[in-house]
């Protein structure tokens, strides 16, 4: 890493540091920009991504898409382009705590910047994995580092914060990872229409789906959904639409984890000891377990 990109990330971390109040994510006066801090981070983070781009300043993550593996560091960003739900960690230490900037955005941003009917026909032949990580190149960086530098000067951020987020995701699709998030913008493309279902069964995540019903919503015959749907999302929809009940069936238990049935009733599943099976098999535990063990480590 160069000089200047030491000095931008220096920056970065000195932002991040002075506008954390203690660990957790924080918003900020700039509309879309959160800064993350973490001290340590033992459990897994199990969360819904929505569109954003992620910068690391300091430390590491890893992500689970399905069962796919994503490490990503210094010098490297992600950027979903679909709400995505995934399991995180962070590695990070008191010493060397976790500091990360995460701007979110709505895919409609980037449309402006493919108004070329070409450039728009080119974006849609494909369909791309809906997250990825690249190599921050020094332009995309000096951006980045100018749009949080508006923390210290906000009479300039209604003004200037939005030209700045511009550049961020010009510069993102000047990268090679372009298609992956062009194509959640354009409507007609296979991945435009997979992200139209993704945000029905996000909306409806209580409900049981046919295959066949989401694929008459795509308007792709099953196998084809099917494939696109996990080209997009590393998953399968049965394997997303379980990933999001489950973790929304936590987020009910740690506000009140006193009637197990009901709120697995309430997210979808007729089966108590099914949805302890499942509930088991992605965050360790069963419900009672987990919940107590969480508050706990909370506490």
């Amino acid at each position: 890493m160069s000089e200047k990109s030491n000095a931008h990330q220096q920056k970065l971390a000195e932002l991040i540091e002075r506008y954390s109040d203690g660990g957790g994510v924080h918003a900020t006066s700039i509309p879309s920009l959160f800064l993350i801090r973490a001290s340590a981070m033992a459990e897994p983070i199990y969360v819904v991504d929505e569109p954003s781009f992620c910068i690391i300043v300091q430390g590491e993550k890893e992500i689970w898409l399905g069962e796919e593996h994503l490490r990503f560091g210094v010098g490297k960003y992600l950027v979903t382009s679909v709400d995505s739900p995934v399991v995180g960690h962070i590695k990070a230490s008191i010493d060397a705590p976790y500091l990360a900037l995460k701007l979110e955005f709505a895919p409609s941003e980037v449309l402006e910047f493919l108004e070329d009917k070409e450039v728009r026909a080119a974006h849609r032949k494909s369909t791309k994995r809906a997250m990825f990580i690249s190599e921050v190149e020094p332009p995309l960086l000096d951006a980045v580092v100018r749009f949080a530098a508006l923390l210290d000067n906000p009479k300039h951020i209604p003004k200037l914060a939005p030209l700045f987020k511009k550049e961020i995701l010009y510069w993102i699709l000047q990268g090679p990872y372009k298609d992956a998030l062009a194509q959640m913008a354009l409507k007609g493309s296979n991945a435009f229409r997979i992200k139209k279902v993704i945000e029905y069964i996000i909306e409806n995540v209580k409900r049981s789906f046919q295959i066949e019903e989401l694929a008459e919503m795509a308007n792709m015959s099953v196998a084809s959904f099917h494939r696109h749907f996990k080209l997009v999302t590393a998953m399968s929809p049965i394997q997303f639409q379980k990933q999001l009940r489950l973790q929304e069936a936590r987020r009910l238990l740690l506000a009140d984890s006193s009637d197990i049935a009901n709120i697995a009733f309430r997210i979808g599943y007729e089966s108590q000891s099914q949805f302890s099976r499942e509930y088991s098999r992605m965050f360790g535990f069963p419900p009672k377990v987990d919940i107590s063990r969480m508050k706990e480590n909370s506490g």
